[in-house]
């Protein structure tokens, strides 16, 4: 027998997303017929029933916790059940909105320094994980399930993480251009070292096999093979220092925190129609893509009260939107839908609403990440629309949840 999905290079991305979003649909489908096929039983045999949704009861106070011991509960096939959220002491029915906005305030959180679980590099603005973080490994685990519940539920993450994640997560080999990605100069600077040609390697370049990290504000010489304080890099072995270099970075310091990280996002995106997805893609999956098109986001807002696409107002939004910089553009997005990235579908992908509010000119417009929804007050110049528009998308700061 030949079965297409044996051959992923026949499928593009587009394809392939709508291949898994059928697959979630199908197994969240499936879950949801055992629980009331068991819920049927339950009728008349001493079995309690279930929920045919996974709910996450959590607190704004302690949301990392909440949900971090919900989910350690759960088995696999719980997590492949619609997800649902209930926030604490709140009446809102979770009809997408709640769900997304679970999503960016959990990421921030666990994301958050204060937490010590990952390296910033601050240049890149990536992050990968800490080889000497406080935290134990159920913590790598939830960010691994988040991940996967994300995939898994259709919903983008602001999750900064380089191709090197991604690659790992398909068991891709990873290289130096990975490194580079991540730390630039780093990069370079091994790539200089590969590249030199000159007969004074050792007197100029003064290495040994060992790496220096920085700890809490202390640095530590790392081996990187047997006795690497005592092996000197050489014009002949520097090629297995920059091997060696790259593992210990992106793979042997973080063993530990990828593996709790990759258990967790496989137990809810595990299977075969994953394997199809190049790194790129995956990443563009999870976290979205920069293929914008701005004409067609304006062709897909729908407007409420008494906004319509030839209201005065409207036409002169985006006459100054389309006059902004791709830079402004994408802070707009993000202060729009708490993401700089769109869907990996694209932009038809991506609802945006846009409603009138009282206030005229005194008022900035306001965003309701968690629907993609504009407030957007009715301006009597496009000077002044341009003006508070700008101020609003520059003083936004990440997660502009209102």
């Amino acid at each position: 027998d030949i079965y297409f999905c044996s051959f992923p290079f026949v499928f593009d991305a587009q394809v392939k997303t709508e291949l898994l979003q059928t697959d979630a649909f199908l197994q969240m489908q499936l879950a949801v017929e055992e629980v009331q096929a068991r819920n049927f039983q339950s009728l008349f045999l001493p079995i309690d029933p279930v929920n045919p949704y996974l709910v996450l009861i959590v607190s704004r106070e302690n949301l990392v916790q909440d949900t971090l011991n919900q989910l350690m509960k759960q088995a696999s096939a719980d997590l492949k059940k619609p997800l649902k959220v209930i926030f604490i002491g709140e009446e809102a029915i979770d009809a997408g909105g709640l769900k997304k906005e679970f999503f960016l305030l959990i990421i921030r959180e666990v994301m958050d320094p204060k937490f010590g679980m990952f390296r910033h590099y601050e240049e890149t603005q990536t992050v990968w994980f800490h080889d000497k973080s406080f935290e134990d490994s159920a913590m790598f685990f939830l960010i691994g399930v988040l991940c996967g519940l994300a995939i898994y539920n259709s919903t983008i993450i602001d999750l900064h993480f380089p191709l090197a994640l991604y690659k790992k997560l398909l068991k891709r080999n990873v290289s130096l251009d990975d490194l580079k990605q991540m730390q630039p100069d780093v990069g370079s600077g091994l790539e200089q070292l590969l590249g030199y040609s000159g007969d004074d390697f050792e007197d100029v370049f003064c290495l040994n096999f060992t790496i220096a990290c920085e700890y809490y504000g202390s640095i530590d010489e790392v081996d990187l093979v047997k006795d690497g304080k005592n092996t000197t890099v050489t014009k002949e072995n520097r090629k297995e220092y920059v091997d060696a270099y790259v593992e210990h970075v992106l793979n042997n310091s973080v063993q530990k925190q990828f593996e709790s990280f990759g258990t967790g996002f496989h137990k809810v995106c595990g299977g075969r129609v994953l394997e199809l997805f190049h790194p790129k893609e995956l990443m563009a999956m999870v976290c979205g893509n920069e293929n914008y098109d701005w004409e067609e986001l304006e062709k897909n807002v729908e407007y409420k009260g008494a906004y319509h696409k030839n209201h005065p107002t409207i036409l002169m939004f985006w006459d100054v939107f389309h006059q902004m910089t791709l830079e402004e553009k994408k802070k707009f997005l993000l202060f729009l839908t708490g993401c700089d990235k769109i869907p990996i579908l694209g932009m038809k992908a991506l609802k945006m609403y846009v409603q009138p509010t009282m206030g005229g000119d005194n008022f900035l417009p306001a965003a309701h990440t968690c629907f993609n929804l504009l407030d957007l007050p009715m301006y009597n110049s496009r000077e002044v629309l341009r003006t508070k528009l700008t101020q609003a998308i520059e003083n936004t700061s990440g997660f502009g949840l209102v």
